[in-house]
């Protein structure tokens, strides 16, 4: 029988879920043994889960679970340098050169473990079966706009944390704008992510350009990105990916003040915003890259954890469908995955 091992998460602002009650109880129904562990912050409550059928176990315990289980999280693992002998399903962020993606590598390696990594469960096209990308969308707009309204009072973004819905975000987002409205460009708007930041801003009353792959096909200069208040970066830099936001615009004439990277990749040589060299944080979510006329950029890299509820059940009911496949892990995006996985493991 296979069994499935729902983790908690261990990172800090991290309330996110890969699998709801309902989703427990169509893998139990199908066959499957599913132990949840207890969390003290998943943003869904263990007694769904309990009612599903679903075995529970204490918080963090995963490590001690039966050689067979299948554990599945969303994000890191402590890094602690244990070796991992289980077979793992989560956002393993190890394929793309990050260091602590080979030290990652190095710990499977050493347990005879698997990492099927969430990013790269892809169908027969070669498209993602489950993201979170909307979300990280509709969040990481709504920081750039509380980046952008914390300017107009001299000051940088406060501290962003959780919130229990999307509704009460937008409650608070409406309380502060008090009849402002910038003007915004959303590029990759057609994707999932620039999908979320133009229905964020949309419904906060923001005029919002959309532009995708053929407003910037010429590769640029793009004059007219300036020419808003706003700026959100939907787009995964890639070789080839045109600068948007070139060093030089920091000294020169422009109305753009707020850059929102939700793309958030300041450690890639294909940046397309050059502008700064790390991520920012939920404690200091802008950072000022110029000071007059002021240019802060908000670059989150965990913005979908601000709305952990919808993420979640939004993540969840994407990836089901390949979680009831789990019985033959040989065939399909599970094989995908592990051929990926086998690929990095031979480089190291």
């Amino acid at each position: 029988m296979t069994h499935l091992w729902l983790r908690a998460e261990q990172r800090a602002h991290e309330e996110r879920v890969g699998l709801t009650p309902e989703g427990a109880k169509a893998l139990i129904n199908a066959g499957l043994r599913l132990t949840v562990e207890d969390s003290s912050v998943r943003a869904i409550p263990l007694q769904g889960y309990k009612d599903a059928g679903a075995e529970i176990a204490a918080e963090n315990s995963w490590p001690t679970a039966p050689k067979d289980a299948i554990i599945f999280g969303l994000k890191e693992l402590p890094e602690d340098g244990t070796p991992l002998p289980h077979r793992h399903i989560m956002f393993g962020h190890a394929y793309k050169g990050q260091f602590s993606g080979k030290a990652l590598l190095k710990r499977f390696e050493a347990g005879g473990g698997t990492l099927y990594d969430l990013e790269y469960l892809v169908d027969e096209t070669g498209r993602r079966v489950a993201a979170f990308g909307y979300w990280a969308g509709f969040a990481g707009a709504a920081v750039t706009l509380k980046t952008w309204l914390a300017q107009r009072s001299g000051a940088l973004c406060p501290p962003v944390g959780a919130y229990a819905n999307k509704d009460a975000l937008l409650s608070d987002l409406r309380a502060e704008l008090t009849g402002q409205t910038p003007s915004a460009i959303v590029i990759g708007a057609l994707g999932r992510v620039g999908t979320g930041a133009s229905d964020l801003l949309e419904a906060m009353g923001v005029p919002v350009t959309k532009w995708d792959m053929a407003e910037t096909a010429s590769g640029g200069p793009f004059p007219e990105i300036v020419d808003h208040d706003i700026f959100i970066n939907c787009i995964l830099a890639r070789p080839g990916t045109p600068q948007f936001v070139p060093l030089a615009a920091k000294e020169a004439p422009r109305k753009l003040t707020a850059i929102g990277d939700v793309a958030c990749d300041p450690d890639s040589d294909y940046n397309p915003i050059p502008l700064y060299s790390e991520a920012t944080t939920w404690d200091a979510p802008a950072v000022r890259v110029h000071a007059t006329p002021p240019l802060d950029i908000m670059a989150i890299d965990n913005l979908p954890s601000m709305l952990p509820l919808e993420s979640s059940e939004d993540f969840a009911a994407q990836l089901l469908p390949s979680l009831l496949g789990l019985g033959a892990l040989t065939e399909g995006v599970w094989a995908r995955a592990e051929a990926e996985f086998i690929k990095h493991i031979g480089a190291l």
